[in-house]
């Protein structure tokens, strides 16, 4: 869950010079260093890693479906049974959009395909790879005008791999939701949309209570600021929210303090709260979802038991429907019995 669409792997010199397209670079390591943070920083300084590469993927339907299949690729070797992948269609498209990101040319790729590409992308990759793959369609927080057309894209392909709808971008350059995506939102609640937001990654508190109390957030991105209003976390552990949390990435954007033994999601383990550990763009922060795993564990006090309680709490909190909720629990719980028979 919350491991968010990642680019790159087979696109570089040959593909983007067919494409017209230039790069800053000659070679992928030279290209890796460019991209690839490796000390703290920003979320804003994150977030413009995008900018050296998204031009040469945008408006390409060959890419993005093999990318989304690649994706796929990768999660199954990492051991994942179920993901959902989050990502902008808007900002993969090049034609239907109000203000064309990446500085493109006007082209004939519209977000409502770009859906339909990833979906069959996934679709590949779960016949091929045996696990599944679900979306979710991301609002930006900088482009409120895109906000109603993704709920329609959300209500267009609720039965063709598309499972909620959320509210992304940089939360210290635009906090509070435009009345756009409250809009979107209403119109998810209405139609029965799942909803998640990403809060109180870098915002404050009132980000994370605006998400739940007023957009109708059932998952929190991120989420992390919540623990500085203690009523507002009491009421959403009362309320069994969840919250997607990425450990490598906090440290990275400078969401929470680099010492990962202080880190808030140690607060959310001890009072056995709601939530999940995931990725956050593994190709700009060269990480993966073992990486993460691992840090909690080395770092920040992790058991094997909180990890199974963690990933039947994800998986209760997924955003698929009841019946395949239920063989997904299924699935992991056996998983789960058999790890403890077989210790003994």
């Amino acid at each position: 869950m919350n491991i968010i669409f990642t680019f790159f792997y087979f696109l570089f010199l040959p593909y983007v010079r067919m494409r017209g397209k230039t790069l800053p670079v000659n070679t992928v390591e030279e290209m890796k260093k460019r991209i690839i943070v490796e000390k703290p920083g920003t979320l804003t300084s994150f977030l413009e890693k995008f900018n050296e590469y998204m031009h040469v993927i945008a408006g390409d339907r060959e890419a993005i479906k093999r990318i989304a299949r690649e994706f796929v690729e990768d999660k199954a070797k990492e051991g994942v049974i179920y993901v959902e992948v989050r990502y902008s269609p808007h900002l993969l498209a090049n034609s239907g959009v109000k203000e064309i990101p990446w500085n493109q040319e006007e082209g004939d790729l519209s977000p409502d395909e770009v859906v339909r590409l990833v979906n069959e992308g996934l679709s590949e990759g779960e016949r091929e790879f045996k696990i599944k793959a679900r979306s979710i369609l991301c609002c930006m927080r900088h482009m409120p005008s895109w906000s109603k057309d993704v709920v329609e894209l959300c209500k267009k392909y609720k039965d063709e791999g598309v499972v909620a709808i959320d509210l992304a971008g940089d939360e210290s350059l635009n906090c509070e939701a435009n009345p756009e995506h409250m809009e979107a939102y209403e119109e998810a609640v209405r139609c029965g949309i799942h909803r998640t937001v990403h809060a109180g990654e870098v915002g404050p508190a009132s980000v994370v209570k605006e998400a739940v109390e007023v957009l109708k957030a059932e998952r929190v991105g991120h989420g992390y600021r919540t623990l500085e209003d203690d009523d507002l976390y009491k009421k959403l552990l009362a309320q069994n929210m969840h919250f997607e949390t990425c450990p490598i990435s906090s440290k990275l954007t400078g969401a929470c303090n680099a010492d990962f033994t202080t880190h808030p999601v140690i607060t959310f383990m001890k009072d056995k709260a709601n939530y999940s550990l995931n990725t956050d763009d593994p190709l700009i922060f060269n990480s993966n979802l073992h990486h993460d795993y691992q840090t909690a564990h080395q770092h920040m006090g992790f058991t094997e038991e909180e990890f199974k309680r963690l990933n039947i709490c994800s998986a209760q909190s997924s955003f698929l429907p009841a019946k395949e909720k239920e063989e997904l629990l299924k699935t992991l719980n056996e998983a789960y019995e058999m790890i403890q028979s077989t210790a003994f």
